[in-house]
């Protein structure tokens, strides 16, 4: 295991910038998720720290050596890609020791790391199969399975799990956080997709053009998103923004463009006369007979939630229902923010404002 440094990191492709100036420390043993959206630069970053793009500037650290100039064979880095590149005429077994059989590991040391990470990951009983003859989630075992037996310093991960079922997702997920909290090693994890960052990271890296927009544990990016791409990037469904300004007084409210008023606490006072935007998540809106009238657009009902589209004057909101509601398209409910889990935004930066 070892830690990960990345330092004022650059990469350009001719003209094109992907990766500007980033810079994340990821201690030993720590799970970290880089998330965004296709295109933020995220699996670009994958790709260096395993050495398999030469970086422009700035260092790479592993452990306490710079690997800039080091190949990828050379870093004791083991990667797991997206097409779970197997080789289709190897058996399981041999898929899982190729890499040990090219250092020329010994047999007996070979066979009881290959049986070792099989029964970590359950396929002891799949090891003289092909790849052919199993299923998504077993070729993603072995893929992982594969990485395990080179004990290396750390995990690399580039969306493994977006070719799976949604069911096999959810699964695959939960046995990759299991695997990380029984060995440990440092895992860097590349998605697209917020829940899973939410649901395996320690620490998460949210990505935009080649940028970091927020790195934090994952609640501390739900609970205090920098700024607007961050707060509608982590959360399902996402938060909620509308526009308007502050009107403070007795009572202080945001007014939009429709004349429409929604509650703010005491202190966005301080911002009186702003334009600002007003997020809040669907969870916290509330039906309440003294809330905002809104008019319902959409029902989505889930079982175990009920998510409303609805507008509010000429702005969409979304809420977000623990119980079953009897309402449908067409009627106008009243619904009640959570005053405290308001966040208020610059409306020309999108920055988080103090409120």
């Amino acid at each position: 295991m070892s830690s990960v440094s990345l330092r004022e990191v650059r990469k350009k492709f001719g003209t094109v910038t992907a990766i500007n100036g980033v810079s994340v420390e990821i201690a030993d043993g720590e799970f970290v998720v880089l998330v965004g959206p296709s295109g933020c630069g995220k699996s670009t970053l994958l790709r260096i720290i395993a050495g398999l793009e030469d970086i422009t500037s700035g260092e790479v650290v592993i452990g306490n050596k710079i690997v800039n100039d080091i190949k990828p064979k050379e870093r004791d880095i083991a990667m797991v890609f997206q097409s779970y590149a197997l080789y289709p005429h190897m058996s399981v077994a041999k898929n899982m020791s190729f890499s040990l059989s090219l250092s020329r590991t010994a047999k007996s040391v070979i066979d009881q790391k290959v049986n070792h990470a099989a029964s970590i990951l359950g396929l002891e009983d799949l090891l003289e199969r092909f790849p052919k003859q199993l299923s998504g989630g077993q070729r993603q075992r072995v893929a992982m399975g594969r990485a395990i037996v080179r004990d290396p310093k750390a995990f690399l991960f580039d969306e493994p799990l977006s070719n799976l079922d949604a069911k096999l997702r959810v699964q695959m997920r939960t046995e990759i956080k299991e695997l990380h909290q029984r060995l440990k090693t440092t895992t860097i994890y590349v998605t697209h997709d917020q829940i899973e960052a939410m649901t395996m990271a320690d620490k998460i890296v949210v990505m935009r053009n080649g940028l970091v927009e927020q790195m934090g544990t994952p609640l501390d990016l739900y609970d205090k998103p920098d700024n607007t791409f961050v707060a509608s990037f982590i959360g399902s469904p996402s938060m909620n923004f509308v526009t308007g300004v502050v009107r403070g007084g007795k009572k202080t409210t945001l007014v939009t463009a429709d004349r429409e008023e929604l509650p703010l606490s005491q202190s966005a006072a301080a911002h009186n006369g702003r334009e600002v935007i007003y997020g809040v998540r669907p969870q916290h809106l509330t039906p309440d007979r003294n809330g905002i009238k809104v008019k319902v657009v959409v029902i989505e009902p889930t079982g175990a939630e009920t998510q409303i589209h609805a507008k509010l004057g000429t702005q969409s909101l979304v809420a977000d229902f623990r119980d079953r509601v009897d309402v449908k398209p067409g009627d106008t409910i009243q619904l009640a923010p959570e005053v405290s889990s308001v966040h208020l935004f610059d409306k020309d930066t999108g920055k988080r404002l103090n409120a």
